[in-house]
Formats: C-alpha cells, structure tokens, sequence
C-alpha cells in the first residue's frame, strides 16, 4: 500500500469515526470531520501533508511514479 492510499483510507476511517463519535456522544466531534476536511483540501493545493510526512518517516512506500 502507498503512501497516497493509506492517507485516504486513514482519512476516511477518521470521518467514519467522527460520524459515529458525534452520533453517540457529541455533535462536537463533528469538528473532526470538518479538520479532515479541511486537511484534505489544502494538501491538495499546498502538496502538504503532515500524516505523509509521517508515514514516510515510517517506511511506508512511496507513490508510484508515472
């Protein structure tokens, strides 16, 4: 699994979690949702992701060049 890939899925679980979290607990997790969001769209204007970064340091291999 590349580094793009397990940010998205890492990104998704952190939106499902928060759905389920502010259904049962507190509409204010929905905050989450909103900072995954938010993370989402500028890395994709700035290329700048803290969890790649992250998960790079890890060992988790790179995307696939084309």
């Amino acid at each position: 699994m590349t580094i793009d890939r397990v940010v998205i899925a890492f990104a998704g679980a952190m939106i499902l979690a928060s759905i389920a979290l502010a259904q049962f607990l507190s509409p204010w997790w929905l905050l989450l949702t909103a900072f995954v969001g938010l993370n989402l769209l500028q890395a994709a204007f700035t290329r700048f992701c803290p969890l790649a970064i992250i998960l790079k340091r890890l060992g988790v291999a790179p995307s696939a060049a084309f």
